[in-house]
């Protein structure tokens, strides 16, 4: 059973550095991935209030009988918790539907800066974090010019920025910005969210060397980026194989040969005009 290392937040919690991402799985389909995923040694889950999905986490967590210090779930509020109080709402309701008493981390699914509510919203998971009812906050989508204005305006600097990240959407500013404020990336749709980059020949020549399939190269890459990605999968094969990622270790050439893919900087979605 493989389990992943954890990476330090500037909190003093630790994040394990791979997780299960749930989008687009159901309540039913999520609980078996769950479990399945326990068994494999995963221990960090991220869901949303938009997948709605949450009551499928945590009853996959109740049903593979792990004790719930040893799991570590996000969950994120949309635009409809955006505002001032109103993500006190929108935790109470992510935690009756998962059946917890708090998560570990808390994140603003999007910044939609045309609303001008997300410093609001911020100080709101401020005073929850004091309260306990979450342990870790951080946001998503963020660019550095949405973070400059939380790091001028507000009191706490996010745990984390989960952000879109592959080796052809590598997000270098943005990164740099996470790293320079101690603000852990994560990475989502790591994978390529269904585009063509697993396909791509230098890929596949990696991962002949190493005996790995290109999805365990491009996951190796970005623990080696200092990232902490987080795949989707229900199907319990490709499940392991993204945990199995842990006993080789890519080389300077193989990462400057994973360099030529990146696609610049406006690849990928632009949270300024993006969002829900």
């Amino acid at each position: 059973m493989e389990t992943a290392p954890r990476i330090r937040l500037n909190d003093g919690y630790s994040i394990p550095q791979i997780g299960l991402g749930t989008w687009p799985l159901n309540d039913g389909e999520v609980a078996r991935a769950v479990v399945q995923a326990i068994e494999l040694g995963y221990r960090h889950f991220d869901t949303a209030v938009k997948y709605g999905n949450e009551a499928g986490v945590g009853e996959g967590i109740r049903a593979s009988g792990i004790d719930r210090g040893e799991v570590f779930v996000t969950t994120k509020l949309d635009g409809a918790y955006q505002g001032q109080d109103r993500a006190i709402e929108g935790l109470d309701g992510s935690l009756k539907r998962m059946g917890l008493d708090y998560v570990d981390l808390l994140l603003i699914h999007w910044p939609l800066p045309q609303r001008d509510e997300y410093v609001s919203t911020w100080k709101t998971f401020e005073r929850l974090q004091s309260e306990g009812k979450v342990r870790s906050i951080g946001v998503s989508n963020f660019k550095p010019s949405h973070l400059e204005r939380l790091l001028e305006e507000t009191s706490v600097v996010p745990a984390v920025n989960q952000i879109q990240v592959t080796p052809s959407i590598t997000r270098i500013d943005s990164r740099a910005f996470n790293d320079h404020y101690g603000i852990v990336s994560v990475s989502y749709s790591p994978l390529g969210a269904g585009k063509d980059l697993l396909n791509a020949p230098v890929l596949d020549r990696i991962a002949r060397k190493h005996g790995k399939t290109p999805g365990q190269v491009v996951l190796r890459w970005h623990l080696q980026e200092e990232l902490v990605p987080i795949p989707k999968s229900a199907n319990p094969q490709r499940m392991k194989e993204n945990i199995s990622i842990f006993d080789f270790e890519l080389d300077t050439e193989d990462m400057q040969a994973l360099a030529t893919l990146d696609a610049g900087q406006d690849a990928g979605v632009d949270s300024d005009i993006q969002g829900h």
